[in-house]
């Protein structure tokens, strides 16, 4: 398979719901979550980080997160048990039967990242983007804002601090009530679990974002972490060719 190949196959998860997995390149594996309201294709192919890492010898496995994408997105709340995205992430190693991989996230990628491995996932490198500490430790806040911008959705203004979340998630065409139903399944993540994740971690984040917190409170708090930024804001940064070329030169050490 050639670097800008995208070959997509559908992985059934822990209860049966079907996840989109889409892989490109050939080489070590590493599995990437995209952000909230995201895809895989928006948030790890279209500006080209897949393919930097399909260059640098990797086989990026990119599945759409439950609810999102061309992942199944069902209106039942009991889809949504408590940490059902990292039981996802759990069941796509499992079904792909993934060993020496590395793992990363973006935004609610990464919480679900973190979250996996606190759960007992163990990949050989881990990367925290678009995140920093408060993001992953004060989950209740941040997910009250995106409920908040859903209840909302129609009456939304262009004034309005949910304004640019509205606007995205009408461009993703995402499924509310799904969405809804997932924002309130998602954990918060303990502190002090997070201070026992030994794994080597490069925590990746825009300088000028700070939508999930403070990132050097989060490499500081981590056993075994470095902390590199990139140029942009929380949107505007995974537009930026340097953030795939920044994964590849981590995950190459």
């Amino acid at each position: 398979m050639n670097a800008d190949a995208v070959q997509t196959h559908l992985v059934r998860s822990f209860d049966g719901q079907e996840l989109a997995v889409h892989r490109m390149g050939q080489g070590r594996p590493v599995l990437l979550l995209h952000g909230l309201f995201s895809s895989a294709q928006m948030n790890w192919i279209r500006f080209g980080h897949a393919r930097i890492l399909a260059d640098h010898g990797c086989e990026a496995i990119m599945p759409d997160l439950r609810a999102h994408g061309a992942s199944a997105a069902p209106h039942d709340p009991a889809a949504y048990p408590p940490g059902v995205l990292r039981r996802d992430v759990a069941a796509i190693v499992d079904a792909l039967g993934l060993t020496g991989f590395d793992l990363g996230g973006f935004s609610l990628g990464a919480r679900t990242a973190a979250s996996a491995v606190i759960g007992g996932l163990r990949p050989r490198r881990l990367i925290l983007a678009g995140m920093g500490l408060e993001g992953l430790s004060g989950w209740p806040q941040r997910s009250a804002f995106f409920i908040d911008a859903i209840d909302r959705f129609e009456t939304v203004s262009r004034t309005d601090p949910a304004f640019m979340a509205v606007q995205f998630m009408k461009t993703m065409k995402v499924d509310r009530v799904a969405a809804r139903l997932l924002l309130r399944a998602v954990e918060d993540i303990d502190c002090a679990a997070l201070a026992r994740i030994d794994i080597p971690t490069l925590v990746l984040c825009g300088d000028l974002d700070r939508d999930n917190g403070d990132p050097q409170a989060l490499a500081d708090l981590l056993p075994d972490a470095q902390l590199r930024f990139v140029p942009g804001t929380h949107m505007s940064s995974v537009t930026e060719p340097v953030l795939g070329a920044a994964l590849a030169d981590f995950l190459s050490g």
